[in-house]
C-alpha cells in the first residue's frame, strides 16, 4: 500500500488547487528542490495515488443540471462486466458500480432536465442484460466528491507512523539540490551549494 507523508500531502493539495502550476513554481512554493517535486510526482503517479492532471468537468455547466442515482437489476447469466461495457456507451452514465443489497449495479447519471432523465433511463433499460431500474433524483449536493481530506489523513498517519521512505540515490541527490542545503565535500567538510559556493 502506498505511503505518503506530509510533503506528499502538501504537493497533492497544491496541484489539486492549481493544476496548471509548473514543477519549478511548485518547488518554490513548497521550499524544496525541483528534482524533489518531480521525483515525488513521478512516484505518486506510478503508485496510482495521482491518476491524472486533467481538468475537472462540471456537468451542470455543460447543461446537465439534473443528477440521479439509478439502481439496476441485471440478468445473472452474462455477469456484470458485459453490462458495464454497454452502459459505458451511454454518455449520461458517468459512474457505474457493482453493489450489494437489493440491486446489482448503481449508476450515477446526469440529464438536462427531469423530462430528459426519462430518456436517459429508457436508454439504460434498453441495454441488453438490464432487467429493471429504479431511480432517485438528487435535490442538492451537500458534500461534493472530494479526496483532499483523505490525503491529509493519510499524510498525517504516514508521518506519525514513520512512513518516510528510505532515501534512494536519486532522492538523496534531489534533496541535496534544495536551496541552502549543505553538501558534503570530498574532504569531509561542509559547504553551502549555490552561486556563493567556492568563493573565498
Amino acid at each position: 500500500m502506498p505511503v505518503i507523508d506530509e510533503l506528499d500531502g502538501r504537493l497533492i493539495a497544491l496541484f489539486a488547487a492549481e493544476p496548471r502550476i509548473g514543477v519549478l513554481e511548485a518547488s518554490r512554493r513548497l521550499g524544496v528542490a525541483r528534482g524533489t517535486v518531480q521525483a515525488r510526482l513521478d512516484r505518486l503517479v506510478r503508485d496510482g495515488v495521482i491518476r491524472g492532471f486533467g481538468p475537472e468537468i462540471d456537468p451542470a455547466a455543460l447543461g446537465y443540471g439534473v443528477t440521479a442515482f439509478v439502481t439496476l437489476q441485471i440478468t445473472q447469466a452474462g455477469g456484470h462486466d458485459p453490462v458495464a461495457e454497454r452502459l459505458a456507451g451511454v454518455p449520461e452514465v458517468i459512474e457505474a458500480h457493482t453493489i450489494t443489497g437489493g440491486g446489482d449495479m448503481l449508476c450515477r447519471v446526469v440529464a438536462r432536465s427531469n423530462q430528459d432523465l426519462q430518456r436517459v433511463i429508457d436508454m439504460i433499460v434498453a441495454v441488453r442484460g438490464v432487467e429493471r431500474a429504479s431511480s432517485v433524483i438528487s435535490l442538492a449536493t451537500q458534500v461534493p466528491f472530494r479526496t483532499l481530506p483523505l490525503v491529509a489523513a493519510a499524510a498525517a498517519e504516514g508521518s506519525r507512523g514513520g512512513g518516510a521512505r528510505p532515501r534512494t540515490g536519486a532522492r538523496r541527490a534531489a534533496d541535496q539540490d534544495a536551496p541552502g542545503r549543505k553538501r558534503s565535500r570530498p574532504d569531509g567538510g561542509g559547504g553551502t551549494a549555490g552561486p556563493e559556493a567556492g568563493k573565498g
